[in-house]
């Protein structure tokens, strides 16, 4: 790591350091943020390439506090570090820091911004003195230039944020420019007693806000960090590391046990008669699942709710037609992992046991349901799976904590997104692309994607599909992509093995893709249109392309490809009459031989998809037509 502190920080009127504008740089001097003090309050400002992308917007700690800057030091930054598992393995942290010091009505207080190439983020840390005395984090955000917004866990789209009533973490703004620009918060984790950031507009100066609140520890509290993204597409956003940096290093020792990987779940196969057997809540379903996991290569089995059905104080009834010790134990001798299902209207179990007691019984992790969106619990929770060698899962409604994946990697996924077929209710194409590309810039997402038998779910022939028949608009090479596209770390696959035999050769690219990668690529994004994402593990490429309700071509253009090598590609893609209403389940595979810098079309149906296998070949390219 290297530290530099001069040539980063320009500061006018330096005499008068109360009033005079401190500007710090990125380090390729793309993105530059000014503060100043204006009447008693500061105000900060973000420029992109000159651009304007936030206008002076205020921010403060101590409600209404009149604010002076006393004094300023900057330094720069360059390291490198290993995610456990992610979209990268290896990270560049690379920004320059400004520490202001301030005055807020006579109490020391700091302020550091970090300034990426591809965004900024800055916190207040607090001193002793303060120990005790409510905080409130408040950040105005006037974005410039906006043309459409998206936010929260759907992606919800609008255009006029007056007439929403209330934004949710994260916000996208896609302007006029065609610039991306994200707000959102990182390291809540590191924030003792911050809860998440709730997202305002303030009409009368078109100006979205953030605010969130605690009562200072003392010396050394720190908020969470506001952060701004920013990127020339949708895409851009979505592999932008800013808040990964910002959040604390991993405090676990050994991580040994955490392993990323694919799975099964049963909770969307209930019901499925395969004409000799009839998946439900019990142990003969549960063997079967874990056959057909050890079988297939895949790490995980979750068992989803309903396998027991009371708990109070340290206990447990499970239901008779569950042996729980069973289960587990035939797992572990076919090499299989039980993520095992929580739920919390079941029951107080007792935090302080529950995961010693998920522990004890042989789980690998728990997905915990109804918990609530609470920060504190959210804390607690994943700090005494991790005392327990638990992966955990956040369900229904859970905080979004962005970045937390690194500080704890046994944060393995969470429902921050509508799950497919949750409540009875299918999302549209449409809706998994605003949440591919706004949702998932919190981090990795439990989403269900994955089904085979679309024409089984729409004709209602399973427990806990939707309510709507024929309302699940996708195709199998769609299902397929997606599961590429939606970053977690635990792939869990919706449907029952007899779908996915059926269609054997198309399974194989769910089985040979991996649960984490060396380096990710955005070919193509609009939000809710379509996306092209391409993900690579050693030599080997995936790359899944997800389309809206609109028949159309995207070019994949294999200009990351090595030089000199040739490739084999395996192709999966939707056939002539692949339709994601009319005939979902059609579909088409092909090799061709290819090289870096040929364009291969990713043509899609309605609802469609696109997927690819790319692997070094010793044969001669061909040329593409």
């Amino acid at each position: 790591m290297r530290h530099i502190a001069c040539l980063l920080v320009c500061v006018i009127a330096a005499s008068n350091l109360s009033a005079a504008p401190v500007t710090v740089a990125s380090p390729n001097g793309q993105v530059a943020v000014s503060f100043e003090v204006n009447d008693g309050r500061l105000f900060y400002s973000v420029d992109w390439q000159d651009r304007s992308i936030v206008e002076p917007s205020k921010v403060e700690i101590l409600s209404n506090a009149k604010t002076s800057i006393t004094g300023h030091a900057a330094r720069e930054s360059d390291s490198k570090w290993k995610p456990v598992y992610g979209q990268f393995s290896t990270i560049r942290d690379h920004h320059r820091e400004l520490t202001l010091s301030l005055t807020c009505n006579d109490k020391s207080v700091e302020l550091v911004c970090r300034v990426f190439d591809s965004g900024v983020g800055f916190r207040f840390i607090l001193p002793a003195e303060s120990a005790g005395e409510k905080l409130t984090y408040f950040s105005e955000c006037k974005l410039v230039d906006g043309e459409t917004y998206y936010s929260g866990q759907r992606g919800t789209q609008f255009n006029d944020p007056a007439k929403v009533k209330r934004p949710s973490v994260p916000l996208v703004t896609q302007r006029h420019d065609g610039l991306h620009v994200g707000f959102l918060e990182s390291d809540l984790y590191s924030a003792a007693g911050f809860e998440i950031m709730r997202i305002g507009f303030a009409a009368a100066n078109q100006t979205f806000t953030g605010t969130s609140s605690a009562v200072c520890s003392g010396e050394g509290q720190v908020t969470p960090w506001r952060v701004i993204l920013i990127g020339e597409t949708a895409g851009d956003l979505t592999i932008n590391t800013v808040a990964l940096n910002l959040a604390a290093p991993c405090k676990l020792s050994d991580t040994s046990w955490i392993k990323p990987g694919k799975g099964l779940w049963d909770w969307r196969i209930h019901g499925y008669d395969n004409g000799e057997f009839v998946y439900d809540i019990n142990s003969r379903s549960y063997l079967r699942l874990i056959d057909f996991c050890a079988d297939q290569g895949l790490e995980y089995l979750t068992v989803d709710d309903h396998w027991f059905t009371s708990a109070r104080d340290g206990k447990m009834t499970v239901s008779p037609d569950v042996d729980i010790a069973k289960v587990i134990s035939y797992a572990q001798e076919k090499g299989v992992m039980i993520m095992l299902y929580y739920d919390r209207r079941k029951g107080n179990f007792g935090d302080k046991t529950l995961f010693e007691h998920y522990a004890k019984l042989g789980a690998a992790g728990m997905k915990y349901g109804f918990m609530g969106n609470k920060a504190a619990f959210t804390r607690e929770s994943i700090d005494a799976a991790a005392k327990n060698h638990l992966l955990i899962n956040f369900h229904d409604g859970p905080v979004p904590m962005a970045g937390v994946e690194r500080t704890m990697p046994n944060l393995i996924s969470r429902e921050y997104c509508h799950g497919q077929q949750d409540s009875r209710s299918a999302f549209t194409p449409e809706t998994f692309l605003k949440m591919a590309m706004v949702s998932s810039l919190v981090g990795p997402l439990d989403m269900s994607n994955g089904n085979f038998g679309i024409n089984s779910i729409n004709a209602g022939e399973r427990l806990k599909g939707p309510k709507k028949k024929n309302s699940y608009i996708s195709t199998v090479v769609s299902e397929v992509a997606r599961n590429l596209v939606i970053y977690t770390g635990l792939v869990t696959l919706p449907d029952a093995p007899e779908e996915y035999l059926k269609k054997a050769d198309l399974f194989d690219f769910l089985k040979q893709m991996p649960a984490t990668w060396d380096d990710t690529r955005i070919l193509n994004s609009k939000i809710g249109n379509y996306i092209s994402v391409a993900r690579r593990t050693g030599d080997e490429w995936f790359i899944g392309s997800v389309n809206d309700q609109n028949a159309r071509q995207l070019d994949i253009k294999l200009d990351f490809l090595n030089p000199g090598q040739t490739y084999e590609a395996t192709v999966f893609q939707d056939s002539a009459d692949s339709h994601g209403v009319k005939n979902p389940e059609a579909y088409e595979i092909h090799t061709i031989n290819v090289k870096q810098g040929d364009v291969l079309p990713a043509k899609m149906a309605v609802g469609g998809g696109h997927a690819i296998i790319l692997r070094p070949s010793t044969m001669t390219p061909v040329a593409i037509k």
